[in-house]
């Protein structure tokens, strides 16, 4: 099949890409130049330069294509940047869909997240807004929702390496964070760490399952996981003993209040509200359809983090 992709480039788009190599697909990729021709199979791999709001190099990608992906997403946004959840999230998805039917491009898969329903924030609403438009429309839609993703980062921000480098690395204790003033279950917010090459996996077999069309499948790995039991994984794999402190969510959100403007602090006050309000969901049933056993978030699979590259310093980039 030929594939048009759009989020190609960042964390989980690579794997997407090489998944679809793996398969004999043809990928193409809408790049912002020839700089983000990085993956290493390049000379397999369609390119086209262009942006969301360059119509015509939309369309030239998807020309005679069986598939698109819509794989864009990103953690933070930065309005004064033009970096928007609406933009890349909502209008983005618009924008695509249109033209897809427009070139005859029937089978869509769209990348979104768990939890959308709770539509608390800008990042949730954009999602929801896009799900409802895609479900909305003449396209043989697919829809991921998926937990944290983790992997081997390639050079990319990735969920795990980020905690290792924000919180265990430096030399103050990890927090525990905790809503209200009661610490007792402190840290206890879970999540469902999935690993990408299981993402990969499921969504590059699903374009070529007619049973997936019309389906919003959830993508959770094998455990659902707390905070702390999470933190201490990641510092096992390290060698590390780190101590934890409960430490009330008010904290760190008066912090991202003051300075989540800027990329250099870590983490945003939306962010904060989405992580402790917790991000669990199983994916037997895709996993189960495609025949993928997922892999667990065990030391076996975070000996990536042991690898000194860097993951990758621009916190403006794609989420996936």
């Amino acid at each position: 099949m030929k594939i048009a992709i759009l989020g190609g480039t960042g964390f989980v788009g690579q794997y997407l890409v090489s998944e679809l190599l793996k398969q004999a697909d043809s990928p193409s990729l809408l790049i912002r130049n020839t700089s983000d021709n990085r993956h290493e199979n390049s000379e397999k791999i369609t390119w086209y330069a262009g942006s969301l709001d360059d119509t015509n190099s939309l369309k030239a990608m998807l020309e005679g294509k069986d598939a698109v992906i819509y794989n864009i997403g990103i953690l933070r946004a930065y309005p004064a940047q033009g970096i928007t959840f609406e933009n890349l999230q909502y209008k983005g998805v618009v924008t695509t869909a249109a033209l897809a039917q427009e070139m005859g491009v029937k089978r869509f898969i769209l990348m979104s997240a768990n939890g959308v329903d709770l539509k608390l924030t800008p990042y949730q609403l954009s999602k929801a807004a896009a799900e409802d438009h895609i479900k909305q429309s003449d396209l043989d839609w697919t829809i991921f929702r998926p937990s944290v993703i983790f992997g081997n980062p390639l050079g990319r921000n990735e969920f795990a390496s980020m905690l290792k480098r924000d919180i265990l690395d430096p030399p103050l204790p990890a927090p525990l964070f905790f809503e209200g003033i009661n610490p007792q279950h402190a840290g206890e917010f879970q999540l469902s760490p999935v690993h990408v090459e299981d993402v990969a996996k499921a969504f590059v077999q699903a374009l070529h399952l007619p049973e997936t069309i019309g389906k919003t499948y959830t993508l959770g790995g094998p455990e659902n996981l707390s905070w702390q039991e999470i933190l201490k994984r990641i510092a096992q794999v390290n060698g590390k003993t780190k101590v934890m402190l409960p430490v009330p969510v008010i904290a760190p959100s008066m912090a991202a209040m003051l300075f989540d403007r800027y990329s250099w602090f870590p983490i945003s006050r939306d962010q904060i509200r989405m992580l402790t309000k917790g991000n669990t969901c199983r994916g037997d049933e895709i996993f189960n359809l495609c025949g993928i056993q997922p892999k667990s978030f065990s030391p076996d699979h975070l000996q990536y983090l042991l690898n000194k590259r860097s993951t990758g310093e621009d916190k403006t980039a794609s989420a996936y």
